[in-house]
């Protein structure tokens, strides 16, 4: 499948937890990140096109706010070469805050490699 991306994807540094906004349970873990996207390393797999309400827990380096809340529509999902019961889920962001999208900025700074 030819590469579709139009921004920079960078590995997520830092161990992130991504929780469901309405179960509180937790979706996956960041495992990389861009501008207008990012990616998941999750337990269960999630169907293309689905929407999710999501946030992290934000720590004090990058901002005074508890959380981040971001909405976005997943994309694709596959299985982990390795562990095959872990999936890898490519999500677009589809609606954040300025407020929030300004934190976003910063952990790609922060924590994208």
């Amino acid at each position: 499948m030819p590469e579709r991306r139009r921004s920079e994807r960078k590995k997520f540094s830092y161990y992130m937890r991504v929780m469901d906004d309405e179960t509180e349970e937790t979706v996956g873990h960041l495992a990389d990140v861009s501008i207008d996207g990012l990616q998941l390393e999750t337990t269960a797999p999630l169907k293309n096109g689905q929407e999710l309400h999501m946030h992290m827990e934000l720590t004090p380096d990058v901002s005074d706010s508890l959380f981040l809340f971001i909405t976005a529509r997943a994309l694709w999902c596959q299985t982990d070469k390795i562990m095959p019961n872990l999936f890898h889920v490519g999500f677009k962001i589809t609606g954040m805050s300025e407020h929030d999208k300004e934190i976003y900025k910063r952990l790609l700074e922060r924590y994208g490699v």
